[in-house]
């Protein structure tokens, strides 16, 4: 299952963001270091099933269906909150960065109304700078992998020169274990100096970021986004970097809960909610209901919450959603289920890929695969497309 790491420093509403993402109930509380332990639960993101194209009923096993919505799953993962000089240990540090590396993108939560300080601590709203946190937390992370990067750098340098070994590979046994793979390295490495031996600190520390960048992307979540000094922050902020996506993660833990409690219809992403009991919410409710849609919803068009998921996993990973079948004509599995599986997959991706994530023994018996939209044989290296539904053909 891929891998979404929530970050940032302590007090901003990361735990907040896991909670509405995954509709746990991790401890919340305004104060440091509330989370100590990394949570992991299932979220989703979402994208249009085939169903309603097709009109057909669909009988989902790894995913939900709703109202034509497809809900593929992921996991996210909460991890303590980072203080400068993590990379040193200072806070709970080395064990947050340790958490982080398990995941393929990183979610930074910060708080964009400016509310708390750069060690999380509350202070006036508008008085600290949401900048500072993205510079801070970005080097925090680039150093603590340069710190890995670099432990025996001499000896290293000296084994690779006389055993006469691939630099690349050199520097991905040191990542062992962070999920960067060689590729990565290679790729990082086409923008410095060539020539491994005239590296200095500074060449160590722009491959670091170049790694990052590659096989960490990271987005911003600029979280309280309701609260009046957020708009002006948010408006600094998409200036200087990209993949900025506004959002108000208590807004969004309040319509999951109402929808779950039947009083209002809402699906995670959507730019409204329908309220369907109108006589059961207070005018309180009702009051926190409105300024909900106007400052939130008709404001951004979302929460942010979904949006943050989507764009990690389809965006900035580059996935596509493939539905293997057994039968072309029906769309279904061997067991008659119509659509039963939504695959995760790399764009690019080709048939044999997706027998191989479906099962290895489909994978090593693929033969061809056939489009069920045109009926059509496909080559097993045809680029798949999001949305395709695919029969494998197997030997027997």
């Amino acid at each position: 299952m891929l891998q979404i790491a929530v970050t940032g420093k302590p007090n901003v509403g990361k735990s907040s963001f896991f909670n509405s993402a995954t509709s746990s109930t991790v401890e919340m509380a305004n104060y440091p270091f509330t989370t100590i332990d990394a949570n992991k639960a299932v979220a989703y993101v979402i994208k249009d099933c085939p169903c309603k194209e097709l009109g057909v009923t669909c009988n989902p096993r790894n995913s939900l269906c709703i109202d034509g919505k497809r809900l593929l799953p992921i996991e996210l993962i909460d991890v303590a909150g980072l203080v400068p000089g993590a990379h040193e240990g200072k806070g709970l540090g080395n064990k947050f960065l340790d958490d982080l590396m398990q995941a393929k993108v990183f979610i930074h939560v910060i708080d964009a109304s400016g509310s708390t300080d750069i060690e999380g601590q509350p202070v006036d709203p508008g008085s600290h700078d949401p900048l500072e946190d993205i510079v801070f937390l970005e080097e925090e992370i680039v150093m603590w992998m340069y710190g890995i990067l670099s432990r025996n750098w001499v000896r290293l340098i000296r084994k690779v020169g006389a055993e006469h070994l691939d630099i690349s590979k050199v520097l991905f046994d040191q990542l062992s274990g962070t999920g960067i793979t060689i590729e990565d390295i290679i790729e990082a490495k086409r923008s410095i100096e060539p020539d491994y031996n005239k590296w200095e600190e500074e060449d160590l520390i722009e491959l670091t970021r170049n790694i990052l960048k590659i096989a960490k992307p990271m987005m911003i979540v600029a979280n309280k986004a309701d609260l009046p000094t957020s708009e002006e922050n948010i408006k600094r902020i998409k200036e200087k970097y990209p993949n900025v996506i506004p959002a108000s993660a208590e807004s969004e833990i309040a319509l999951v809960r109402a929808n779950e409690a039947g009083l209002i219809s809402y699906l995670p992403g959507d730019d409204h909610f329908e309220i369907l009991k109108e006589d059961e919410l207070s005018p309180n409710q009702l009051k926190a209901l409105e300024y909900i849609q106007t400052n939130i919803l008709d404001k951004y068009g979302s929460t942010g919450i979904q949006d943050a998921l989507n764009y990690g996993i389809f965006t900035l990973l580059e996935n596509i959603v493939v539905y293997p079948v057994q039968d072309e004509h029906k769309y279904t599995d061997q067991k008659g289920n119509v659509l039963p599986d939504g695959i995760l997959l790399k764009k690019g991706s080709n048939p044999r890929q997706l027998a191989y994530q479906v099962h290895s023994d489909i994978g090593d018996k693929f033969m061809h695969a056939v489009d069920a939209r045109s009926n059509m044989r496909v080559a097993s290296d045809y680029e798949l497309k999001d949305g395709d539904i695919i029969s494998i053909i197997t030997r027997q």
